[in-house]
Order: structure tokens, then sequence, then C-alpha cells
């Protein structure tokens, strides 16, 4: 395996982390209007105060080795989606300064205004970053010297509308399930009942996304054709689907809420087989992007290899150690938002 492969593999495992680690509490976040108490919407908020900043390392971390490893997609991505990423922040800082300014005051009015900041900011965020991660299947328009060609609205193409809604509807089941997980009592039986919907609504879109992907990106299933053992990460992606209503519907809620995280990790791996080895698809294929042609030199490579076999252990350890300190159901107390 060339050191170009190895970095492909590297920047999906750190964009796989983020999707799985911050994907719950930007479900979280669009669910948290439905709660109707204050005292509930307060729980909602502990469940993930103390991990939502450090789930965004992931994102900061993707993008660095992004920019790293592959500086022509970065620069070619982050000028070109110039716009939407302006929006993803805005929507990210948004959603971070709600958390933290709606306890400052005891009134309804300023706490409904920053629920509604929070709620808004994290269906932004996710239907943003669905809809950049549908540009980069589908095919973005780049011209002879690999610069963006195309307007803010071109990105708005249905088939990257319908995976940014997808992705909205999964995120919204992955908070749901680390709801039901977190929670007790009244609480845990409304996340159990959110969770039963998203997992419908998410399995409608599934359906959808993938028969429009078949139709309109055949070239992604070619490439799992061309490596037939690959062919089991799709199965074993439909398969968790599959495991998630079954456990929740038993209660089971750790193993459902595992199960997301396998559906997620599946979905992109499944993507990543397709897409390989382009990083970001064209609208002439021979202008796409690939681990070839947007890479950095043998030696970058190397060298920031060696950084993230320093850097990525310790990221983890840090992840693991958060979730091992904060673990079991939350309870509100004086410390609390």
């Amino acid at each position: 395996m060339d050191l170009n492969t190895i970095w492909f593999l590297l920047v999906g495992v750190l964009l796989a982390g983020y999707a799985i680690l911050d994907g719950f509490d930007l479900g979280v976040g669009a669910l948290h209007l439905l709660a109707r108490k204050d005292e509930h919407r307060r729980i909602l908020l502990n469940a993930i105060g103390p991990v939502w900043d450090g789930n965004e390392v992931w994102l900061v971390t993707g993008g660095g080795a992004l920019f790293a490893a592959f500086p022509v997609v970065y620069a070619t991505v982050f000028s070109g989606f110039y716009l939407a990423m302006i929006l993803l922040l805005f929507a990210l800082i948004f959603r971070a300064v709600s958390i933290e300014f709606r306890g400052k005051r005891e009134s309804p009015r300023w706490r409904n205004a920053w629920d509604a900041g929070f709620s808004v900011g994290s269906v932004a965020a996710a239907l943003l970053l669905g809809v950049a991660f549908g540009n980069a299947i589908r095919g973005i328009p780049i011209d002879a010297s690999g610069e963006y060609s195309g307007s803010f609205f071109t990105l708005l193409s249905p088939y990257a509308l319908l995976i940014g809604v997808t992705t909205v509807a999964l995120f919204t089941m992955h908070g749901a399930l680390y709801l039901a997980l977190k929670t007790e009592g009244d609480l845990q039986a409304t996340a159990r009942r959110w969770a039963r919907n998203a997992i419908l609504v998410f399995a409608i879109c599934y359906v959808a996304a993938t028969v429009v992907t078949i139709v309109r990106v055949p070239r992604m299933w070619d490439g799992i054709a061309a490596r037939p053992f690959l062919f089991a990460v799709p199965v074993l992606t439909l398969l968790a689907i599959a495991c998630i209503p079954r456990a929740a519907f038993r209660g089971k809620d750790g193993r459902a809420f595992l199960a997301s995280c396998v559906v997620i990790a599946g979905l992109l791996a499944t993507a990543g087989i397709g897409m390989y080895p382009n990083l970001v698809a064209a609208a002439d294929p021979a202008r796409a992007l690939t681990i070839r042609n947007a890479a950095s030199s043998p030696k970058t490579l190397t060298i920031m290899l060696i950084l993230a076999g320093i850097g990525m252990p310790l990221v983890l350890a840090y992840t693991i150690a958060v979730y091992r300190t904060f673990r079991g159901k939350v309870r509100l107390d004086s410390t609390s938002y």
C-alpha cells in the first residue's frame, strides 16, 4: 500500500470519527425543540455538554490532514465551497454560543431564543455537511487549472440536497439513540419514541439515496464491483441498519447506538470505496482530483505520517478518557447547564 492510499484511508478515518462523534450531538440539537419541558432541554444539553467541543476536534484534525496530504483538494474545495463553508462555520459557532448563553438568564423568552438557535444551527450544520459530501460524490465543475468553476447554487443540486437531507435524518436518529442511552424515566421514553420515528425517516431517505446514486452516479458501484471482496462493506452496513430497530424496540439502547455508529462508518467506507482513487469527482472525469494529482510530495506525506502516528493515539486517548469520565445517565446538579 503506497503513501497516497494510506493518507486516503487516514483522512477517511478522521472524517468518520467526526461523523460518528459530532453526528449524535448535531442530532441532539435537531431534536432539542421537541422537548417541551425546560428541565428536559437542560438534560439534553448536559448529555452532550462534556463532549461536544471535543467531538469537533476530529473535524479540525481531518481538515488539517486534508491540507497536509492533499493541498490541491483543500484549495479547490475550500475556495469553491467558500460561502457554504462560511455558513457551516456560522452554524457551528452559533450552536456553541447557544449552549453557553442559554442559561445566563432565567427569562423563558431568552432561553427559547437560544434553544431555537441551537436547533437551527445543528440542522443547518448537518445539512451543509451532507450537501458537501453529496457534491464530492456527484462531481463538481472543475476547470483546466483545477479550480472550482461553478457558483454557490451549483452546489444545491437535487442529488446533493437529497444526501444532505439523508445526513440530517441519519444524525437525528443517531442523536435520539444516544439520548435513549443517556437519559432515564419519561425523557428516556420520549427519546425512544423519537428514535423509532427517526429510524423510519432515515430508512426512507437511505433507500431513496441508494437508488438515486445507483441511477445517477453508477461509477460509485463500479468501484465496488472492481473489488468484489469489498462488497462485504455495504452488506455489513445494511445488516447494521437492520439491527438498529431490532435493538431499539427491545430496549437495548447501547446496542442500537453501537449499530448506528457502525452504519455511519459503513456508509462513509462504502462511499470511499466507490470514489477511490478520486477525492473529489468532477463533472469532467478527466479533471477529478485524485490521490495522485492532488497529493503532496512523498517526503511531505512521510513526515506527516510520522506526526499522525504520534498525534492520532493522543486524540484517541483523550476521547476515550472523556467518554469514560462522563459515562452513565445524565442528571442535573449545580454545575449543569
